[in-house]
C-alpha cells in the first residue's frame, strides 16, 4: 500500500487513507523538494506584512491545485500553530514600541504585534507549501528523491529504515499495552502508574534494540555491506519546466512587494 507522507508522519492509521492525484504529483520529485525549500527560504526572508500575505495565497493556492485532504492538512496547520501560540499572544506585551492597546493595565506595542503577525504568516506559509510539495510525496520515493540529491546516504537508510520499523515497533507497543491489561492494570496519577509506564518505555527500547540486531545480522547475511541500491529514476520533462517557471513568477512577485514596501 502506498504510503504519502502527508498522511504517515502524525499517524501510522493514515496509511489507509488516501490521496487524490493531481497534477503536482505527476512533477519530478526532486524538482518539487527543490522548489519547496526555495519558497520556504523566500518566505523566511521577507518582513513585509503584504509580502508574506501574498506568499500565503500562494500557498493555499498550491495546496488546492494538489488536491491535499483540506481538513487533514489545517488540523496539521492548526497543530503547528498551537507551539507557537503563546509566544504570538505574548511577543507585543514584550516588545519595546509604540504603544497601541493595554489589557488589564499591560501595554501592547504596534511593534509587537506586527512581529506576530509576520511568525504567523511565515509558519503557516512554509508549513503549507512543505505539506502540499513534499507532503504528498511517497515516503519511499521521498528518500530516493534525497538521495538522487545528494543527501548523506546515512540519512536516507535511516529514514527509509524508520519508515519501514515504525509499523513494527507501534504493533510491539500495542502487544504490551494488551499484556498490562491482561493483568488489570489501569492507569492512575500515583507511583505505580508511572513507574509501570517507565518499564513499559524501557522494554519497548531493549526490544527494539534486539530487534535491530537481528535485522542486521539477516541483512549481513544476504550481503549488505552499507548501501542500498536505489531503483528510482527520476526525468524532469516539459512540465516540470512549466511549473518552475511559475514558481519562479510567484518567487519574483513576493520579492518585487517586499522590495517596493
Amino acid at each position: 500500500m502506498k504510503q504519502h507522507l502527508e498522511h504517515s508522519v502524525a499517524s501510522w492509521r493514515g496509511q489507509s487513507l488516501k490521496h487524490r492525484a493531481s497534477l503536482v504529483d505527476r512533477l519530478d520529485p526532486r524538482g518539487r523538494i527543490l522548489l519547496a525549500s526555495l519558497w520556504a527560504l523566500l518566505t523566511v526572508s521577507c518582513y513585509s506584512i503584504p509580502a508574506l500575505t501574498l506568499a500565503l495565497a500562494g500557498s493555499v493556492l498550491l495546496a488546492l491545485t494538489a488536491r491535499v485532504h483540506l481538513k487533514r492538512t489545517l488540523r496539521r496547520v492548526l497543530a503547528m500553530d498551537a507551539f507557537i501560540i503563546f509566544m504570538l499572544l505574548f511577543l507585543p506585551f514584550t516588545t519595546v514600541g509604540d504603544p497601541w492597546f493595554d489589557v488589564m493595565g499591560y501595554q501592547a506595542s504596534y511593534q509587537g504585534v506586527e512581529q506576530a503577525v509576520v511568525i504567523f504568516l511565515k509558519a503557516n506559509t512554509t508549513v503549507l507549501a512543505v505539506l502540499t510539495l513534499v507532503g504528498t510525496l511517497e515516503a519511499v520515493v521521498f528518500a530516493h528523491a534525497l538521495a538522487r540529491l545528494r543527501v548523506p546516504d546515512k540519512l536516507v537508510h535511516l529514514m527509509l529504515f524508520t519508515l519501514r520499523y515504525l509499523d513494527v515497533i507501534n504493533r510491539e507497543y500495542k502487544r504490551m499495552r494488551m499484556s498490562m491489561r491482561a493483568r488489570a492494570f489501569s492507569p492512575a496519577g500515583n507511583r505505580h502508574t508511572w513507574r509501570s509506564f517507565g518499564y513499559l518505555v524501557g522494554m519497548l527500547l531493549i526490544r527494539s534494540l534486539d530487534r535491530s540486531e537481528r535485522v542486521l545480522d539477516a541483512m549481513k547475511c544476504r550481503g549488505f555491506h552499507g548501501q542500498l541500491f536505489l531503483l528510482d529514476q527520476f526525468e524532469f520533462q516539459r512540465r516540470d519546466s512549466y511549473f518552475a517557471v511559475v514558481m519562479l513568477i510567484a518567487t519574483s512577485t513576493v520579492l518585487v512587494v517586499e522590495w517596493a514596501l
